[in-house]
C-alpha cells in the first residue's frame, strides 16, 4: 500500500479514527464504489479501456459484455480467469502479453486483497496499462451473483454484517479483523488521543537548513503539526531539488502529527524512486513513541 500512487479509505473503521485524531479523511470510498463511477462516467470523450483480470469462471465475461452493452464510462477490451495457483503461475508471459497486448488503460483484478498486491508488486515492470487496481468482490457485485449492503448498512458501518449473510465463510475474516481493530483502537488509536490534545498547545515550528558537498540536513523545531505543512512542504521541495541525501534532525521537535508522517512518507517514496532513502537523526524516546503509536516506526530503521 505505501508503494502505491492512490490508497482508497476502503472501511468504515478508517473513517471512525480519522474523526477521533482529528484526520481530514470523511468518506468511505470502496473499491466497489470507485468501479462504479468509473463505469457510469459521462463518456463524453473516449472511454476508458478496461481489463478485467480473475473472478470466478464466467464472471468477468459476463460484466466485460454488460460494460460494453451500457455505453457508459468503461469499455472491456479483454478478460481472462487465471485460476487458482501460486504468483509465479498466474504471472505466465502467456498472461502478460495477453493484458498487454489489449491496449488496456486499467486492470482490474478481481483476486484476494493480498494476493492482488502480490501479483501486481510482482509484475509491476512487466505490465504496460498505466493504471493498476485491485477491486476483490467488485466483480460480484456487478455480475449480481453477491448482493451489496444496502446504503444504510454501509453509511453506519455494518456492511460486515450483510457480506456474512451473502456469504457466510467471512465470518472467519470479520472475527479475526474486529480483534485487530480492537487491539490497534486500546494500543494506538487511544493514545495517540491522549498525545494529540495535549500537543495543541504547541504551536511553534521553525526549520533550519544546513548543507555540505553530500547532503542537506533539515532541523525541526517545535510542533510539526498540520498547520506548519505549507512551510514545510516548500522546504523539502528544495531539498529535494539538491539531489543530495536528505536528513531530518528531530532532535528539537516537540509532536509530529498525522500530516506529517504522511509528508515524511511522501518524500520517503520520491527519494526512494532514485535510489536514496530518507534518513532520521535525534530521535528521542517520547518522538520514538510517537512514531510507534502511528505505526511508522519502520521510518527509523534508517536513522542515522
Amino acid at each position: 500500500m505505501l508503494l502505491s500512487d492512490l490508497c482508497l479509505a476502503d472501511g468504515m473503521p478508517l473513517i471512525w479514527i480519522a474523526k477521533l485524531l482529528r484526520i481530514p479523511i470523511h468518506e468511505r470510498i470502496a473499491g466497489s464504489d470507485l468501479f462504479g463511477r468509473l463505469k457510469s462516467a459521462n463518456a463524453t470523450s473516449r472511454r476508458l479501456r478496461v481489463f478485467l483480470l480473475g473472478g470466478a469462471e464466467g464472471l468477468a465475461a459476463a460484466v466485460g459484455a454488460r460494460l460494453n452493452a451500457e455505453k457508459g464510462g468503461l469499455e472491456c477490451v479483454g478478460v481472462f480467469n487465471p485460476g487458482f495457483g501460486t504468483i509465479e503461475e498466474m504471472s505466465s508471459p502467456k498472461i502478460i502479453e495477453e493484458i498487454n497486448a489489449s491496449n488496456a488503460d486499467l486492470i482490474a483484478v478481481f483476486f484476494g486483497a493480498e494476493k492482488a498486491q502480490a501479483w501486481l508488486l510482482h509484475n509491476h515492470w512487466r505490465l504496460r496499462p498505466p493504471i493498476r487496481a485491485q477491486f476483490g468482490a467488485t466483480i460480484n457485485f456487478e455480475a449480481g451473483t453477491v448482493r451489496r449492503a444496502p446504503p444504510m448498512l454501509r453509511s453506519t458501518g455494518f456492511e460486515w454484517l450483510w457480506r456474512i449473510k451473502e456469504e457466510p465463510y467471512l465470518w472467519r475474516r470479520y472475527w479475526s479483523d474486529g480483534k485487530a481493530l480492537l487491539a490497534m483502537l486500546v494500543t494506538c488509536v487511544l493514545p495517540l488521543m491522549l498525545s494529540e490534545r495535549r500537543a495543541r498547545a504547541l504551536n511553534k515550528l521553525s526549520i533550519a537548513r544546513s548543507e555540505d558537498h553530500g547532503s542537506v540536513t533539515l532541523a525541526l523545531s517545535g510542533a510539526a503539526v498540520a498547520e506548519h505543512v505549507d512551510r514545510a512542504i516548500e522546504q523539502l521541495r528544495d531539498a529535494l531539488d539538491s539531489g543530495k541525501r536528505m536528513i531530518l534532525d528531530v532532535s528539537n521537535t516537540q509532536y509530529i502529527d498525522a500530516r506529517f508522517f504522511g509528508l515524511f512518507l511522501m518524500v520517503r517514496k520520491q527519494l526512494a524512486s532514485r535510489g536514496q532513502k530518507l534518513l532520521f537523526t535525534g530521535v528521542s524516546a517520547g518522538l520514538r513513541r510517537i512514531f510507534r503509536l502511528n505505526r511508522f516506526e519502520f521510518l527509523l530503521s534508517q536513522e542515522v
